[in-house]
């Protein structure tokens, strides 16, 4: 049997990881001199307290090779085999560091290990196929080799509310000298070949930029992979929430539109305000 791991950046939840048989790989955040596990020590709501009251953002952090062998050697120990995914390997050593523990357990014939070059639910997209693949019976080498034709085809992007936590984490080019200008923009970040990149700048409220954001899509949705569609957000206004939602369902092209919010890593580095629509481009 091929068993799904991915590191907590897939950003899913609870429901859909119990849903698709995903185990999760805890990456860490750090609020000052304190370390906590990605979901499941800490909330995103205490990381933006703590930021409001230190006036200042996160760290975060791989997981350990330690941290992965702890996950991939009960699944290992069972008899089955892995397909781990992580973050970017541009953005984060998780990808080193679950490689390293493949080498650890000398199960490197067992184990593939997969950078998605992107993250959130980018990645969530692709671990969600693997799951898919698993359960249909195909064999760790058919469904990586699925995963590598798939990856170019994943559209993730999203907009922020506030350049502060971009900037101050240095993981999205262009974004500094944005961050200095006394216009209010709202840039559309899109991550392409694994690194994020501002694309269009919008201005404005941003309860008005958000469905221009969306609505600007419109005609890569309409040619979508029609299974599954993302709505991930970080703390933002509901009703801003239910406005993307109500717009993709009158598109009549997704079975299933799942809003996830982000997790404490991905929360850390974009801050709140953000909000990003997910899919796979039609092949």
């Amino acid at each position: 049997m091929v068993r799904i791991v991915a590191d907590s950046t897939c950003d899913l939840g609870p429901i859909l990881t119990e849903r698709y048989g995903i185990t999760v790989l805890p990456l860490h955040v750090l609020l000052g001199d304190k370390e906590f596990r990605d979901g499941v020590d800490i909330t995103i709501d205490d990381i933006y307290k703590w930021a409001d009251a230190n006036k200042s953002t996160p760290k975060t952090s791989a997981p350990s090779a330690e941290d992965a062998v702890a996950v991939f050697r009960p699944i290992l120990d069972a008899g089955d085999e892995i397909i781990a995914f992580s973050i970017s390997a541009s953005m984060s050593a998780s990808y080193e560091y679950m490689n390293m523990a493949a080498e650890i357990l000398d199960a490197e014939e067992r184990i593939s290990v997969i950078d998605s070059a992107n993250l959130s639910t980018g990645i969530g997209l692709l671990v969600i196929e693997a799951a898919e693949m698993a359960a249909a019976g195909m064999s760790r080498m058919e469904i990586t080799e699925r995963i590598e034709e798939l990856k170019p085809l994943v559209r993730a992007s999203f907009v922020v509310d506030t350049l502060v936590y971009l900037h101050r984490g240095g993981r999205c080019s262009g974004v500094a000298a944005m961050a200095g200008t006394a216009l209010k923009l709202h840039p559309k970040i899109m991550v392409t070949d694994g690194a994020m990149h501002p694309e269009k700048k919008y201005r404005g409220r941003y309860s008005n930029i958000v469905p221009d954001y969306v609505r600007d899509m419109e005609d890569e949705l309409r040619k979508a992979r029609p299974e599954r569609v993302f709505i991930t957000h970080s703390s933002i206004d509901p009703d801003i929430v239910n406005s993307v939602r109500n717009y993709l369902e009158s598109l009549n092209r997704f079975e299933e539109i799942h809003e996830t919010r982000a997790g404490g890593v991905i929360s850390s580095h974009c801050g709140p305000g953000t909000l990003g629509v997910l899919f796979i481009a039609g092949s």
